[in-house]
């Protein structure tokens, strides 16, 4: 009997750190997939807004406010962002199919959730496609 004493002691001082690293990669992994989802929503929902516009110029800039404005409210802190917008389907001629693309990269900051081989920061990037209508003039 005498053996087993303070072997709770050990178990704790062993388990607890465990525990706790485990407990901060199921956050640091959530984290991660919420900010997946939220750049590809930006992205999403820039090449949909740029569609929608008439010209090069008014799609460009409106992609640019939808991705912002998406990226705020999923409420993602990105160190930096870039958000790239393809509108050369304008200069197509009416009639021929053509489609939008916007991509959105988001440097995430990772540093306050402290897990050892997790890095301090993670790029994420989207890219998403948007058919214009076919024979909407532009």
């Amino acid at each position: 009997m005498s053996r087993d004493r303070g072997s709770a002691s050990i178990e704790a001082a062993v388990g607890v750190p465990a525990f706790l690293l485990f407990i901060a990669l199921i956050i640091g992994a959530g984290r991660v997939a919420i900010a997946h989802q939220a750049v590809e929503a930006a992205a999403a929902e820039a090449a949909r807004s740029a569609t929608i516009e008439r010209t090069r110029a008014d799609a460009a800039h409106a992609a640019q406010s939808a991705a912002t404005a998406t990226l705020a409210n999923q409420q993602l802190r990105c160190l930096t962002t870039q958000i790239v917008v393809d509108t050369t389907a304008f200069t197509v001629p009416v009639g021929t199919p053509a489609s939008v693309t916007a991509t959105v990269t988001c440097v995430v900051d990772l540093a306050d959730v402290s897990v050892p081989g997790l890095p301090g920061s993670l790029t994420i990037s989207a890219t998403v496609s948007s058919p214009l209508d076919t024979y909407r003039g532009r």
